[in-house]
C-alpha cells in the first residue's frame, strides 16, 4: 500500500475532477503490476496495474488507495476488470466518499467471493485526496489559504515594500501548491502592487497552469497585466459585481469568463457565491494568494479549509506595516477561529506552518508531502 500511495502521488495536481488513485497487484509475494491515474478521462489505477500483471492476475492481491468504482463514468466500472482478471482478494486503503461509490465497489467485489479488506493505511489513503473529499461530499472546492510573513506577523512595511519576505526554497514549495490546485485566487490590491503572472514555475514541464482568478469588484485590473498571458482566454476567470456591458466588453477579449457576484451582508463580493460557481466547472481546490483585504474576506465569508503560512526571520514594525489577514475578524479572543492538526516544516531558515480550520467542512490533512 506504501508503493501503491507513492504511484497515485505521482499524479498530483492532473487528475482533477477525479482523485488520485495507485495500484500495486502482487503473486506469491513479488508486485507483477501496478499503475496510476493519471489524468481524469484517462483508465483508472486498477486498470492499468492489471494490464501490467496479464495472466499472473489470476490468483492475486491486489492493492489500491481508494475503492474501486462499480459505476459506468468517463470510463468502465473497475469492479468489473478486477473479477474478470481472478483477483483474489483486495485490499483498500479508504472507502471513496462520492456517493456514486459509497461501499458499493467493495460489496460488489464481495459478492463475487473476493475476499475484501478495507482500512489499510486509512489515514495516508484520505490525506492525498483532501481536494477530492471535500468537492465530492459538499460541492464546494477545497481552500488553501496561503501567506508570508516576518516573525512579526507583516507581511509588508509601511511602504508596501515586501519582494521577497520568504527564501527561494519557500517560493518553490508555493510553486509546488500551485501546480497541485486547480486555481490561484487574487485580489485587486495584490494584483496592482505585484503585477504577477501566478503560474506555476517548476523544473520540468509544467502540464497545465492553474487557472487564475481575479478578484474586482471595481474592474480595475489593467487590460496589460501580466496575469493574462499568453493563456488568459482559456485559464483567467474574472469575478466583479454588475457592470455595464461597455465597461466589461474589454475584459471579455482576455479572459476564459466573467463571473458576476452578488455582495454579502458585509458588503463584500460574496466569496461563498464564488466557490459554488467554481465547483460546478470541475474545480475542487484554489489556492488564495492575496494581501490581508482578500484574506480578511476569505475568513469572514468561512470558505477556507487549510492555513499555509511562512514565516521569515525578520522582524519589520511598523505602525503602518500590513498584517496577513483583516476583514471584520473577531470581536473576541474566545471567537478566534482554531487551528487544529498542525505540522512544521523549514525551508532553510525559513518557517512553514500548515493546519486546518476548526470549522471546516471535512476532516483531511495535506494533500502535498514532505
Amino acid at each position: 500500500m506504501h508503493q501503491a500511495l507513492t504511484l497515485a502521488l505521482k499524479a498530483t495536481g492532473l487528475t482533477s475532477p477525479n482523485p488520485l488513485v495507485g495500484c500495486v497487484i502482487v503473486a506469491k509475494g513479488e508486485i507483477v503490476g501496478s499503475g496510476f491515474h493519471p489524468r481524469a478521462g484517462e483508465p483508472h489505477a486498477e486498470i492499468f496495474a492489471l494490464r501490467e500483471a496479464g495472466d499472473k492476475a489470476l490468483g492475486a492481491d491486489l492493492y489500491v488507495t481508494l475503492e474501486p468504482c462499480n459505476h459506468q463514468g468517463r470510463t468502465p466500472p473497475c469492479t468489473t476488470a478486477i473479477i474478470k482478471a481472478g483477483i483474489r482478494r483486495v485490499f483498500i486503503g479508504t472507502s471513496d466518499p462520492n456517493p456514486e461509490v459509497a461501499g458499493r465497489g467493495a460489496a460488489f467485489l464481495q459478492a463475487s467471493e473476493i475476499t475484501v479488506k478495507i482500512g489499510l493505511l486509512e489515514e495516508k489513503c484520505r490525506k492525498i485526496n483532501e481536494f477530492w473529499n471535500k468537492f465530492i461530499t459538499t460541492k464546494r472546492p477545497f481552500v488553501t489559504l496561503k501567506s508570508a510573513a516576518s516573525m512579526d506577523g507583516r507581511i509588508a512595511t509601511h511602504s508596501g515594500h515586501s519582494q521577497w519576505i520568504t527564501n527561494e526554497k519557500s517560493r518553490h514549495y508555493v510553486h509546488q501548491l500551485r501546480a497541485a490546485h486547480d486555481a490561484i485566487l487574487i485580489g485587486i490590491g495584490t494584483l496592482l502592487k505585484d503585477n504577477p503572472r501566478l503560474t506555476a514555475r517548476l523544473p520540468g514541464e509544467i502540464p497545465r497552469n492553474p487557472y487564475r482568478i481575479i478578484v474586482d469588484s471595481m474592474l480595475r485590473t489593467p487590460l496589460n497585466f501580466k496575469i493574462f498571458g499568453s493563456d488568459g482566454s482559456e485559464r483567467v476567470l474574472l469575478a466583479t459585481k454588475s457592470h455595464a456591458p461597455e465597461k466589461l466588453a474589454p475584459y471579455r477579449k482576455l479572459v476564459k469568463d466573467i463571473l458576476i457576484l452578488p455582495s454579502n451582508n458585509l458588503g463584500q463580493l460574496d466569496l461563498e457565491e464564488l466557490m459554488k460557481i467554481l465547483a460546478q466547472r470541475g474545480i475542487t481546490s484554489v489556492l488564495i494568494e492575496g494581501g490581508s483585504e482578500i484574506n480578511g474576506s476569505a475568513l469572514d465569508n468561512h470558505i477556507i479549509d487549510k492555513i499555509c503560512f511562512f514565516y521569515a526571520p525578520i522582524l519589520v514594525g511598523g505602525r503602518g506595516s500590513r498584517g496577513m489577514i483583516s476583514g471584520e475578524g473577531a470581536n473576541t479572543i474566545d471567537q478566534a477561529v482554531t487551528i487544529t492538526d498542525l505540522s512544521i516544516r523549514n525551508f532553510d531558515d525559513d518557517i512553514c506552518v500548515e493546519g486546518y480550520l476548526s470549522n471546516r467542512e471535512n476532516g483531511n490533512t495535506s494533500n502535498l508531502q514532505s
